[in-house]
């Protein structure tokens, strides 16, 4: 199969679930949460995953998943939203918005990571490898 039918399978899968967490029809995470996450257009591109009210990203479509960029977790006592690193290790600063955690997890995102691939982990490779 191309590289490039994989892409837009990839993609196609990637907005699917977009479109499933936007929605808002479940109580996996805040729908304000997903849409300032959506917001970041190189976030679009990955395959957005939610747990315990927090947002993280896979450069693949598959298991396992291929963590990268940064994790968004809710408000903490201070007021403010925490953001960690890829799996939740580090952390990468605090913001008073969601859409400074998100553009933060977006800046922090490695150069070469680009859109979602079809597969588990072992399928991600770096944009323009082949």
């Amino acid at each position: 199969m191309p590289d490039d039918a994989d892409a837009r399978s990839a993609a196609d899968l990637v907005a699917e679930e977009w479109r499933f967490l936007l929605g808002g029809g479940h109580d996996l995470i805040d729908t304000a949460t997903v849409r300032s996450a959506y917001a970041q257009p190189r976030l679009r591109g990955l395959f957005p995953l939610v747990g315990h009210g927090v947002v993280y990203f896979s450069g693949c479509t598959g298991m396992p998943a291929a963590h990268v960029g940064g994790q968004v977790h809710p408000r903490g006592a201070d007021g403010r939203f925490r953001v960690r690193g890829p799996q939740g290790v580090g952390t990468l600063g605090r913001t008073e918005t969601l859409e400074e955690a998100f553009a933060l997890v977006a800046a922090h995102l490695p150069e070469e990571c680009g859109p979602a691939v079809l597969g588990g982990a072992g399928r991600v490779r770096p944009r323009g490898a082949r």
